[in-house]
Order: structure tokens, then C-alpha cells, then sequence
């Protein structure tokens, strides 16, 4: 198992608890008394640990190495997935992966970010920081799903678009754009989900949605925490200070009406019973998609314009200047 910092408290009580097995096993003693007394333990500690999670504790969670990606979402929800590729423009993008799948025999169209499982594919998958042309696929699978009546399920888990500057020559700004454009006009249900960073106009891209969710350990913010601190600071040294101020979790965004709810967590996070989210994260969808399937393409672009035209606070002051006559 991997610990984080803040777990370090459990790696202890997992390492008694291994040591004690090994001794039962070696020596044929029954310690299942002592056994319990432990598994007990981690459960308390557990509760206690993440129960009170700081900003900066959730953004660790929701890079754990173990954490589900989306891949890893689609093929357990789906009988089928099959992916396409491509932007019909320039090439396929890996950080973006997108198809067709079957959720109870009803067809969805899946788009979402995809960071790899180790090194090798993480290099592969560019960390999951998309290109313009995974922004122009992911909006090539939109398009096809308006066409045939499917609605969208959009994960997302991403550190920020790729800033390289063969993106910015390609136009990432205008890709990102484009989309949101297009997005707020799609006649079909759009239903996204932050399954782990959610890091500025990168998740955006795929973003914008009838109904926005985000995981329970996850972060939604213009900036990440890091580089935040770099700005403000100019060093890393304070992101944990910097997740506090940018005020990124999943309880603010909720609070701030940013996002339409929460999905709990396994306790520990999602990567501890991965199984257990993937049921959950399916029960989900296929709610919100029955609901959303009751409305019209014109309610669910009146709604989604309301819904994003009411969000944030400002004030109309009225000018004390009078203009000479």
C-alpha cells in the first residue's frame, strides 16, 4: 500500500498488523483475537484521519498512484466500450479518451482525461494534460452524440491543459473555447463528473454540463496549489497555504454553487474499494441521465444558460460622477 503524509499513523498500524499475521502463520498461533484489536484500530484511526481533511490533504488524495482513472471507470461500468479516435484535424490526442458505451443497454458517449497507470503510460498519456486536438476530439464525439440523441458523460481528472508551446501554435486557448461555446448548445444531456484534479480551462474544456459533480477527495480550481505558490511566493513552500486560500474542495465549489453536489468516498479515498466507486459512480449516472432524458433539447439549453448566467456574485454601482452639461 502507498501512504501519504498524513497517513503515516496507518502505515504503523498496517505494519503491526502484517508482522502479527506473519507470527501466526510461522509459529501456527491463533491471533485472531490481537488481529481484530488492530483492524479495530485502523478503523478509528481511519475515521479520525479523514474525517478533518485539509485543502491540501484532498489535493494528495486526488493524486494518489492507486486512485481510479477514468479507463478504469468506463470498462467496469460498461458490458462495451468502444473507443474512438482522433481529431479529423491533426492527430489523436492520448490525454483525452473518448467512445461509445453501454450503460444498462442505453448508449453513452464517455470523454475524459486519462493520466496512465505507471510511468511509461503517464509519459504516454502526457500526465493526462491535453493537446487542442484531444479538446477538438473530445468535441468530435459531442457532435456525434447530439447526432444520434446520446447524452454525454464527461470525466475529469487533469493537472491543466498541456502549456507546451506547439499547443499554444495549434491554438489550445481556442480549442478550450470552442468548446464551451459548443457545450452550452449541445441538445443532448451533459453530465460531468471531477474524479480527481480538476485544474483550470484543462478540465474545463470538457466541463460544462447540465449537471456538474465532483468526487468527495477531489479539487476544482483556476490554479493548482503549486503553482499558486510559485506566483504569490515565488516557491512551492506554501501550496499548502495556497490550497487553503484558493479554497478548491469539494465542499467549497458546493458551497459556492460551482458544482450541484458531492459523490462520498470510500473512507480512505476512492483507490481503497475502487470497486465500490465504480458501482457508485454508475448508480449515479444512470440517474441523472433518467432525469435529464425527461427534458427537451430546448429546456436543457434554457436550464444549462440559466445555470452557468446565475453562478458568481457582483454588484452594480451606480457612478457618483455626473457628466458636465
Amino acid at each position: 500500500m502507498v501512504f501519504l503524509e498524513f497517513e503515516k499513523p496507518l502505515e504503523k498500524l498496517y505494519e503491526q498488523l502484517e508482522k502479527l499475521k506473519e507470527v501466526g502463520k510461522d509459529g501456527e498461533i491463533d491471533i485472531s483475537d490481537k488481529t481484530k484489536e488492530i483492524e479495530e484500530k485502523i478503523k478509528v484511526k481511519t475515521k479520525e484521519i479523514f474525517s478533518n481533511l485539509n485543502g491540501w490533504q484532498k489535493v494528495q488524495l486526488s493524486r494518489h498512484p492507486n486512485r481510479p482513472y477514468t479507463m478504469f471507470y468506463i470498462e467496469n461500468m460498461c458490458k462495451r466500450f468502444v473507443e474512438l479516435h482522433g481529431d479529423r484535424k491533426f492527430k489523436d490526442d492520448k490525454a483525452i479518451v473518448g467512445g461509445i458505451g453501454k450503460i444498462n443497454d442505453e448508449p453513452v458517449i464517455f470523454i475524459g482525461h486519462q493520466k496512465g497507470v505507471n510511468t511509461k503510460m503517464r509519459q504516454f498519456r502526457n500526465f493526462g494534460m491535453a493537446n487542442p486536438e484531444g479538446y477538438r476530439k473530445a468535441l468530435r464525439l459531442m457532435k456525434l452524440a447530439e447526432r444520434f440523441g446520446y447524452p454525454v458523460v464527461c470525466l475529469i481528472d487533469t493537472p491543466g491543459a498541456y502549456p507546451g508551446l506547439e499547443a499554444e501554435e495549434r491554438g489550445q486557448a481556442e480549442a478550450i473555447a470552442r468548446n464551451l461555446f459548443e457545450m452550452a448548445q449541445l441538445s443532448v444531456p451533459i453530465i460531468c463528473y471531477v474524479i480527481g484534479e480538476g485544474a483550470s480551462g484543462g478540465a474545463l474544456g470538457i466541463g460544462l454540463g447540465d449537471r456538474v459533480f465532483m468526487l468527495e477527495n477531489t479539487w476544482y480550481s483556476v490554479i493548482s496549489p503549486e503553482s499558486c505558490s510559485s506566483i504569490l511566493w515565488r516557491s512551492w513552500d506554501h501550496k499548502e497555504d495556497a490550497a487553503e486560500a484558493l479554497k478548491l474542495t469539494s465542499d467549497h465549489m458546493k458551497d459556492f454553487g460551482l458544482v450541484d453536489d458531492i459523490i462520498k468516498e470510500p473512507i480512505g479515498g476512492a483507490h481503497i474499494d475502487p470497486m465500490k466507486m465504480v458501482r457508485t459512480l454508475k448508480n449515479h449516472i444512470k440517474k441523472q441521465i433518467e432525469e435529464l432524458s425527461q427534458l427537451t433539447p430546448k429546456q436543457l439549453i434554457d436550464h444549462r444558460l440559466k445555470k452557468y448566467n446565475k453562478m458568481g456574485d457582483f454588484t452594480v454601482v451606480k457612478s457618483a460622477v455626473k457628466t458636465a452639461s
